[in-house]
């Protein structure tokens, strides 16, 4: 008989929270995010309530309008590996481009993560989409889409070889012959695709893991080709159960045609919680944080999305026709989404800055703890998630009340024994690599 499934959760943090204007409430820090003992703070919290997960994000670029919201970040991977020094049992998910790094950096860098933490290491693959970013590293603009996951692939393919350059036993030190490890078992990778070339092999031996988790975020089309074929979370934006139970049913699909266990790979909508003890007293705090908004840069960053200039548009009025008929192409499944939100929910220009300004487009769930967990479980059972990206709103206030009022109700059938650290893998209940 199998386990019963359990409900996976990551928290997702990036700056101070998933709200725009998380920096400017009351019991906000805006310098705390350049701050040790902020990361330290939020890991141990989430650790000691189950997280399975802490998901960094990241951009390279100090990003349009940063002086109107919190865009500087730091590297996560040097956030991460100083936080597995002071914690046992949470995953540590970073995100890292494919467009601006190489393959040997990358598997090196999440292999010695991967070892420092005890095999709790997993990055984030993302292909970059914003011309700040391309002009920070020599480039006018962005590849278009299609060619990003293209060179996408040919890094993962890379890194995945390097990984793997080392056998789970090359190392055998005899201090008595002189040798290290088996040099049978460590060979070189001579990869020579299309976009990089790496001789290796690594130089850094194999992984607790065999290798870290992959994870991936993107819905248009190169986005779920290229999950299924590596991924093994795929973190999705999704406002409704039905749109999220047809990504589900299309993402298992996929991998099973590309020869793939469909179990072994899993599907986290992200969702942005904002829980209090009543639903009035949720609603009330979600007015206030959008009163916190700058609206004039939640318009900018809208009209970047659509490839529009909104700068005249009627906030009162429904979103106007596309006048463009190429989108933003580093966005395509985010602008399918809002888009889809406005029409659906027939709401204002106004109303849907609200909505990108609180969590992009994301699952936004108001109410009670109760109201909160039916939802997420409704979504679990439903074949619609194998578990959720936790985005709160403002860190590390809105985190301690998802785990106060949510994490309880929720029906996570935990198969662990308390205390006992795990790698990511078999957190996921993934095979090791």
């Amino acid at each position: 008989m199998s386990p019963p499934r359990r409900m996976h959760l990551n928290a997702v943090i990036f700056g101070l929270g998933s709200h725009e204007a998380g920096w400017r409430m009351p019991e906000s820090d805006p310098l705390a995010s350049t701050s040790l003992d902020y990361w330290v703070d939020i890991a141990r919290r989430a650790e000691a309530a189950d997280f399975d997960a802490l998901f960094l994000g990241d951009v390279l670029a100090l990003q349009s309008g940063a002086d109107r919201h919190l865009s500087d970040a730091m590297d996560p991977v040097v956030i991460l590996s100083a936080l597995a020094a002071v914690t046992s049992r949470i995953g540590l998910i970073g995100t890292a481009s494919t467009s601006f790094d190489h393959p040997f950096h990358l598997a090196r860098r999440f292999a010695s993560l991967d070892h420092i933490s005890k095999g709790r290491a997993g990055w984030n693959i993302v292909t970059s989409s914003n011309v700040l970013e391309a002009r920070n590293f020599g480039l006018d603009a962005m590849p278009e889409h299609d060619e990003r996951y293209a060179r996408a692939t040919d890094v993962v393919d890379a890194a995945i070889a390097l990984w793997e350059s080392w056998a789970p036993d090359a190392r055998k030190p005899d201090k008595a012959a002189g040798r290290y490890f088996d040099p049978d078992k460590v060979r070189s990778v001579d990869h020579a695709g299309p976009f990089v070339r790496t001789a290796g092999p690594l130089n850094v031996p194999r992984s607790p893991q065999g290798r870290p988790i992959l994870a991936q975020a993107g819905s248009s089309e190169a986005g779920r080709a290229f999950a299924a074929r590596y991924a093994d979370i795929v973190f999705t934006v999704q406002a409704t159960l039905t749109e999220a139970q047809e990504f589900y049913r299309d993402i298992k699909s996929r991998a099973a045609a590309v020869g793939r266990d469909p179990d072994t790979i899993l599907v986290f909508p992200g969702i942005v919680p904002i829980v209090a003890h009543t639903r009035q007293a949720a609603e009330e705090r979600l007015t206030v944080l959008n009163g916190f908004t700058v609206t004039d840069h939640v318009l900018a960053k809208l009209g970047e999305f659509l490839g529009e200039d909104l700068t005249n548009a009627d906030l009162d009025a429904p979103l106007p026709p596309p006048l463009n008929t190429r989108p933003n192409q580093s966005s395509q499944s985010r602008v399918g989404v809002l888009v889809g939100i406005a029409r659906r929910d027939r709401l204002t220009l106004r109303q849907l800055l609200m909505r990108l300004a609180a969590g992009r487009g994301h699952l936004l769930a108001v109410g009670n703890g109760r109201d909160i967990a039916d939802t997420m479980q409704q979504w679990f059972e439903g074949g619609a998630a194998d578990g959720f990206n936790v985005m709160t709103p403002v860190m590390p206030g809105d985190l301690q009340s998802f785990i106060d009022d949510v994490m309880p109700l929720l029906e996570r059938s935990d198969i662990f024994d308390a205390g006992v650290s795990r790698t990511l893998r078999e957190r996921y209940g993934l095979p090791r690599l």
